[in-house]
């Protein structure tokens, strides 16, 4: 657990109390195991003269029937250790590079929190009053379609006169017959017959949920706007395409209407006119401006002056307005200037000094925030030219970079605990043979995930790397007891044998304690379950798997990598 302590970034800041609490109980319970369990042992346990209790009458026969037969079959496995353990071993890697690589991956399980966004977007332009009649038809729509809505909060034009945004409360999860991820399916393939607008729907992210709430976050990035003006298009019509996407949007839109006035600059130098003039003339007529003041009643008011709005309410009066020359005469625009129709992005936005536009998506049913970045990438490969450049931001870079941790802390913990058992051991060779447990917990944890269902995301990587600690004890007790039966002069083969049998009820004891203790978090229900589920199927299927192959692959590589000359090798 240590090396989670010096995760950066979300997972750092989620996990750092979570491993400081678990190390200081790890830290207490040894002590208390070193020094008030011996003095409580002596003081309660008796030793027995008389018959053992009906328990252990009725379980004992079982217990003996159980090691015998263990003892039985490892025999009948070191006997054929030249064939399964190599198979073992090979089929191990290949499971664990092909679950790895094909598991779904995402930041964190989706959550069912009740609660739902409904945001929508009015074509730019559009009115407060047409965004708000939209937004009371869309609401009034959601009420009687979705029973399981208890509350609904209505946001329109907080932040742009065409954006709404409606946020729906659910009833409790058990209370209900759908699930929060199926509401959402079906209400965000309703709300597309509403064409007045651009609308979607997105669940609130178990943390993070940055742009609405769409978890995958790719930006693009372009040497000058003319570039990504031409270019986001297509990259767009892609995206509509791709069916790992339910809904998308750009922070970039080309979509404010602009009216372009092109001064003929030598025709208003032979008229006596400068472009200041023009400019001036444009801004009064147009946007107006203050002139004078007028009190009334001890009340002061602004005088503006300006056009009729009958007189300004087409782009071509603009040319009709007269404009003033050195020589006092008045001269039409239309003779000055000519005007040009465009669009042009209300805001622009740069990232790392470049133009750039973010795209944002939502997934569709089934995928995960790995496969939405794999497809960004491939639309992105496939459309821009070499001189874009792409990055990610948001939740996709906070999923790229816990992921880049977790592998980090994964690497340091195998470290840390080979170090300190090569300290423990004086020898290289007995923590290599520990080891050997750590695959072997590793494909039981990603075969239950697979199994259930679940994704690879921090939760069940943090599960994994504190499988490593777990499953070390076992190959810890079975190694230490077989080097005390070599220093009695028994070979490798003889000691592990011995060791196995004679350990083989204190492994089984610890590792079922611990499954068992593991076990209702992997079976937890009820909103917020999704995360603690994925923990705990992850840490009960690799102690489960590394119980079972651990008490035969571990005496096989004892057999192996183990020295009958010298038991202990002095390290250093």
């Amino acid at each position: 657990f240590f090396p989670i302590v010096f995760l950066q970034g979300i997972t750092g800041r989620l996990f750092r109390e979570f491993s400081i609490v678990i190390a200081g109980a790890v830290i207490i319970s040894s002590f208390v195991a070193l020094t008030l369990t011996p003095m409580l042992s002596s003081r309660i346990l008796q030793k027995r003269t008389g018959q053992h209790n009906r328990l252990y009458t009725a379980t004992e026969p079982f217990f003996v029937w159980l090691v015998r037969t263990y003892k039985n079959a490892l025999s009948s496995f070191l006997r054929r250790r030249r064939i399964y353990t190599p198979l073992i071993m090979i089929v191990t890697l290949v499971l664990i590079a092909v679950l790895w690589l094909n598991l779904p991956s995402e930041m964190a399980p989706l959550e069912d929190r009740g609660q739902l966004n409904v945001n929508s977007t009015a074509p730019e332009g559009a009115t407060y009053e047409y965004t708000l009649r939209y937004s009371d038809e869309l609401s009034q729509f959601m009420l009687e379609d979705v029973p399981e809505i208890e509350s609904l909060f209505q946001i329109v034009g907080l932040w742009n006169n065409n954006a709404a945004s409606h946020r729906l409360t659910l009833s409790d999860a058990r209370g209900r017959s759908r699930s929060q991820q199926e509401i959402a399916d079906d209400l965000g393939e309703k709300v597309r017959a509403f064409t007045g607008a651009r609308t979607f729907v997105t669940q609130q992210q178990t943390f993070g949920g940055r742009r609405g709430g769409l978890p995958v976050q790719y930006v693009i990035q372009a040497q000058n706007l003319n570039k990504l003006k031409e270019y986001l298009p297509r990259f767009m019509e892609e995206l509509d395409k791709s069916e790992r996407f339910q809904n998308y949007d750009v922070d970039l839109k080309f979509t404010k209407p602009e009216i372009r006035v092109n001064i003929d600059r030598q025709k208003a130098s032979l008229l006596g006119v400068s472009v200041r003039d023009i400019a001036q003339t444009l801004q009064l007529s147009l946007s107006g401006q203050r002139l004078a003041y007028y009190i009334m009643n001890g009340k002061q008011y602004y005088i503006i002056g300006e056009l009729e709005r009958s007189d300004r309410d087409k782009p071509s009066d603009i040319t009709s307005v007269y404009v003033r020359s050195r020589t006092g005469q008045l001269i039409q625009l239309d003779n000055l200037v000519t005007i040009e129709e465009s669009s042009t992005p209300p805001q622009l936005y740069r990232y790392n000094r470049f133009v750039a536009a973010t795209v944002s998506a939502g997934l569709s049913r089934g995928n995960t925030i790995a496969d939405g970045i794999e497809e960004m990438d491939r639309i992105a490969a496939s459309v821009l030219d070499d001189t874009f450049s792409t990055s990610l931001t948001g939740d996709s870079r906070d999923f790229v970079e816990s992921t880049s941790s977790l592998l980090f802390a994964f690497g340091l913990a195998l470290l840390l605990i080979y170090l300190v058992l090569a300290a423990q051991f004086e020898s290289f060779r007995d923590p290599l043979i520990i080891m050997f447990t750590v695959p072997l917990a590793l494909v039981g944890a990603l075969l239950s995930l697979w199994y259930f269902g679940q994704s690879l995301n921090i939760f069940s990587q943090i599960g994994i790397i504190m499988l490593i600690g777990l499953v070390s004890k076992n190959g810890i007790l079975l190694v230490e007891f077989a080097n005390q039966r070599k220093a009695a002069g028994l070979n490798s083969y003889d000691a592990i044998v011995d060791a196995a049998g004679a350990r083989f009820r204190p492994i089984l004891m610890t590792s079922l304690s611990t499954i068992l203790g593991i076990l209702p978090m992997a079976l937890a229900w009820g909103a917020g379950s999704e995360s603690r589920v994925s923990m705990g199927i992850a840490v009960v299927g690799g102690l489960t798997v590394a119980l079972v192959f651990t008490l035969f692959v571990i005496p096989a590589m004892y057999i192996y990598i183990s020295d009958d000359k010298k038991y202990v090798t002095n390290v250093g």
